[in-house]
């Protein structure tokens, strides 16, 4: 039997709640991304600051949970029908150059002795938050742009990409096993999403009726996809992140060329509303705040900072030199540097193997936190400025100020 806290419980259900109404009470401009607002409460409730709340099993299950979900949704966001072709190809080649990067600068960390694991701090510092930046594309406006499409590629495969390293490397000892392992999921996911895409045609208006229904059938349909296939990847073996982000694929390829707002909107409110706020809250809880209380600490903090952006920015800058303007470069190089998710789930898991001391692990939280606090602003600043400017074409293009009727 798991022993429930229930007081606990209402604390994290209590947090989402407050951080969500004052993000909403901030004008847009101003107001910092809800996670981050869910792990600062979070860690003010914690056993280090207030001690109102503390993770136990039961947490733990609803944070995995959230995580499952955090992660479908990135998986549904990434439209390969639109990101197909250069965007993709630039995104994985960019991809590409920031595992050499990291693993090149976490080999130097390793031998200077600042950190233990190259292996897993160089796979952290290679990640992108895509599931963290879509809302604040899709708020500004920039999902379905121009920018938004190389932006989700890169986003995507910088997201994507890790999972694979946690699934291959990072989770086992054995990769050549894990391999075959994760090649007998992949099969048995493409034979269920090819399952999943004919029904959903043949049935679509059944499930469409049910959008304003008490039953929901849509969405518990999507639920027990997204659960059962974590739960799949968890008995396999394989890092359960896997399964929610194949999940988000499955389910946007079910759904292609359908009228999707109204689904979109329920599967938001589940997701967001509950599940993933507790991976959030909950990660909160559980950092370790006295591991950060050193000067040397701080700066650790500081260097990851900047190297996430040297890391997933350096791509952006070189890459992209035909395809966006320089403002435009400056913007994807922010957001791609915006990490937490996977930094969250990498350190977790280098701490449980004995990899990575709980200061660094802290450390790279604590930068990723920043992350998200301060570099989609400075590439929201930066793209907006490029579309007032009309900077938004190709280099080389006439700006929309100048462009011929």
């Amino acid at each position: 039997m798991i022993e429930v806290d229930a007081g606990s419980f209402f604390v994290i259900v209590a947090i989402a709640a407050l951080a969500a109404v004052t993000v909403a009470a901030v004008p847009r401009r101003l107001a910092p991304p809800v996670v981050v607002l869910e792990l600062l409460l979070g860690i003010i409730a914690g056993p280090e600051v207030l001690d109102l709340a503390e993770s136990d099993e039961f947490t733990e299950f609803f944070s995995n949970l959230g995580l499952g979900m955090l992660f479908f949704f990135a998986g549904y966001e990434i439209d390969f029908e639109r990101i197909r072709g250069r965007p993709l190809r630039l995104g994985a080649t960019g991809w590409g150059i920031s595992i050499l990067l990291a693993y090149g600068i976490g080999g130097v960390l390793v031998a200077a002795g600042v950190v233990d694991s190259l292996l897993y701090v160089g796979s952290a510092m290679a990640t992108t938050a895509i599931g963290m930046l879509i809302p604040i594309l899709r708020d500004s406006g920039q999902l379905h742009t121009r920018f938004g499409t190389h932006l989700m590629a890169a986003g995507g495969i910088g997201e994507f990409g890790p999972i694979m390293l946690i699934t291959l490397f990072l989770s086992t000892e054995k990769p050549l096993h894990e391999a075959a392992i994760l090649a007998a999921f992949m099969a048995l996911a493409l034979a269920l999403a090819l399952v999943w895409v004919r029904l959903a045609w043949r049935g679509w208006g059944a499930l469409e009726r049910t959008f304003e229904a008490s039953n929901q059938a849509a969405v518990r349909v999507t639920v027990v996809l997204v659960f059962g296939l974590v739960l799949l990847a968890g008995q396999l073996g394989l890092d359960v992140l896997l399964g929610g982000f194949v999940a988000g694929m499955i389910v946007r390829l079910a759904l292609k060329g359908r009228e999707r707002a109204v689904f979109e909107s329920k599967l938001t409110a589940v997701g967001f509303g509950f599940f993933v706020p507790f991976f959030f809250v909950t990660s909160g809880i559980e950092l370790d705040l006295a591991a950060l209380g050193s000067t040397g600490a701080m700066a650790k903090v500081a260097m990851f900072l900047g190297l996430f952006l040297l890391i997933r920015g350096t791509p952006a800058l070189l890459l992209y030199r035909g395809v966006l303007r320089a403002r435009q470069r400056a913007a994807l190089a922010f957001y791609s540097a915006t990490e937490l998710p996977l930094v969250v789930a990498i350190t977790t898991l280098a701490i449980e193997v004995g990899r990575m001391e709980t200061s660094t692990a802290a450390a790279l939280v604590g930068a990723a936190m920043l992350s998200t606090v301060i570099y989609p602003f400075v590439g929201l600043a930066l793209q907006r400025r490029a579309v007032e400017e009309g900077e938004t074409g190709p280099p080389g293009a006439a700006t929309e100020a100048t462009a011929p009727a």
